[in-house]
């Protein structure tokens, strides 16, 4: 695949918010828009980044295509494999093991017929263990998308998980 159609894969869409990051820093610092620009190409993606969208990324960042691989592979919230439609990250830190977060993962794992890094047949719900999502004082939590859903019971869980798509 040529460059150019490498980063034809990329929407016009994309390119743009991706300049719009790569326009604040200074143009020898193209890279320093990595993390970002794997945001956008995973969003357009369905959730996750093939090779070849890294690929994609590099060729449009300038960048060795092993350094985006590495930033992808260290990084919680890239995935490399195809998600559900609806991602469920669920805190297990002690913050939340503490507030009872094994129950919750337990009923979530029951409930889904699924465990962490996996995705339910139908495609609608993936399942990820995260080490903190930064709500510690409204344990156990989860974040499905963008949205955070603190102080969860499995009552609550059903209500939510009902109400997706």
């Amino acid at each position: 695949m040529s460059a150019d159609s490498r980063v034809q894969l990329l929407t016009d869409e994309s390119r743009s918010e991706i300049d719009k990051w790569v326009a604040k820093y200074p143009a020898e610092w193209r890279q320093s828009a990595v993390m970002s620009a794997l945001r956008i190409a995973q969003d357009q993606n369905d959730g996750w980044l093939s090779n070849e969208i890294m690929d994609a990324v590099a060729e449009y960042l300038q960048m060795d295509p092993i350094a985006v691989y590495e930033v992808a592979s260290f990084y919680s919230m890239y995935e490399l494999k195809p998600v559900g439609r609806h991602k469920i990250c669920v805190c297990t830190n002690i913050s939340c093991q503490l507030c009872g977060s094994d129950e919750i993962v337990e009923h979530l794992k029951s409930r889904l017929n699924i465990g962490f890094g996996e995705t339910t047949a139908d495609g609608r719900f993936s399942l990820k263990e995260v080490e903190c999502l930064g709500a510690c004082s409204d344990a156990p939590m989860f974040q499905i998308g963008k949205q955070y859903y603190e102080r969860l019971t499995t009552d609550k869980i059903d209500k939510i998980l009902n109400k997706l798509d």
